[in-house]
């Protein structure tokens, strides 16, 4: 299908292009969808957030398939987890080796992401209006109409599907359920006199969980804490930093170096009580934004974005019932990936005894039986479907 001959009429028009966003408009305009992709960010304009985000294979297939991926090298592979918690016992590796992966993830940063699939956008000629904001979704039996602002003016266009990849998912009037978990996450780069080996660090902490990736020769720090500590952590000295996270983490990587690039983000969890509404889909940040503890979030809504356009292949956009059916469809893996971080957050954000000793004896069982690793393996890199 292409663009309909009326004045802006598309079949799909996607509001907002981060990286599950651009997804979405690639693989929809690959289907051969009519496709308008609507960003609040003007034309040329720099993404400079360096967040470093952990991508499953899973998610490096999807990529592969809308051409991306090569732009993003070089992304660092993660051939091993160790999960472990501070001041406790137990611990559990998972390995892409044994779960026969060529790698469990990689690691790559938000700026980079981004920058890469702008290019494919370009690339692949999807029409994309750039410095507009949507300022209200109308529902209509088979289409809907859409209102947006720009520098130069008011403007409208019309759309068989409505897909909402910006998180503001006030447009469609949807509910959004907020859960503040009292954390921020400290990102940052961290030098070691050791090399990281593609092995990533998952240590949980009564104030939240630490994670070290593998980023580069160096490694991504994202330190969930309390804002106070998180916030006193950014503005430290970089001698004292570094002193606070071997205190807090240990030294199994090696003696830290050198800090760069902290930045601190606050944390909450926020769901879309329905993630469709009328003709629009709520995908990405707009269904879901989850702690990121696992790394989960963005590989979810990347999957949001395969799995829509997978739908609107089989149905066609005309269909009524397309909508419903993808809400359907994502049910099951959508509320396995919010229900899994939640309850990791809650289960391992704390310091009661009896619980931490659970916990480390769930980690010793857990790393000596391949097939529960393996099953959690396959959950992380391909979701609740495994």
């Amino acid at each position: 299908m292409t663009e309909s001959a009326g004045a802006g009429h598309f079949d799909a028009v996607v509001i907002g292009a981060g990286p599950v966003g651009a997804a979405a408009a690639l693989e929809l305009h690959a289907a051969g969808f009519g496709v308008l992709l609507i960003e609040a960010r003007a034309a040329g304009t720099v993404v400079s957030d360096e967040r470093p985000l952990a991508l499953s294979y899973g998610s490096r297939l999807i990529l592969e398939r809308l051409g991306a991926w090569d732009a993003l090298a070089p992304a660092t592979a993660i051939a091993r987890i160790h999960v472990s918690q501070r001041g406790r016992f137990g611990r559990a590796v998972l390995s892409a080796s044994e779960a026969s992966l060529p790698a469990l993830g990689y690691v790559v940063d938000y700026a980079g992401l981004v920058s890469a699939l702008d290019r494919r956008l370009g690339d692949t000629g999807v029409r994309s209006l750039r410095g507009a904001r949507v300022t209200s979704v109308a529902h209509g039996e088979t289409s809907a109409r859409l209102e947006y602002e720009t520098d130069d003016g008011a403007g409208e266009c019309y759309a068989s599907v409505v897909v909402i990849a910006d998180g503001n998912a006030a447009a469609t009037g949807v509910e959004v359920r907020v859960i503040d978990y009292g954390q921020s996450a400290l990102t940052a780069r961290v030098e070691t006199e050791r090399p990281h080996a593609h092995t990533a660090y998952e240590r949980f902490t009564p104030e939240g969980p630490l994670a070290l990736l593998p980023y580069g020769s160096s490694y991504a720090v994202v330190w969930t804490t309390t804002p106070e500590r998180a916030q006193s952590l950014c503005a430290a000295q970089p001698d004292d930093f570094l002193t606070a996270l071997r205190e807090w983490f240990g030294e199994r990587a090696g003696r830290f170096t050198k800090v760069a690039s902290r930045a601190v983000h606050r944390v909450a969890l926020r769901t879309a009580e329905h993630t469709t509404a009328g003709r629009a889909v709520l995908i990405g940040n707009a269904a879901q934004a989850l702690h990121p503890v696992a790394g989960q979030g963005f590989n979810l809504g990347l999957r949001d974005a395969w799995e829509l356009a997978r739908e609107l292949r089989r149905r066609g956009v005309d269909d009524r019932k397309v909508v419903e059916e993808y809400r359907v469809r994502r049910r099951i893996d959508r509320a396995g990936g919010i229900a899994f971080t939640h309850a990791l957050v809650g289960i391992f954000s704390n310091d009661w005894p009896p619980l931490a000793l659970a916990r480390g004896a769930a980690l010793s069982l857990l790393d000596c039986m391949p097939p529960a690793k393996d099953f959690v393996v396959r959950r992380m890199v391909f979701g609740a479907r495994g």
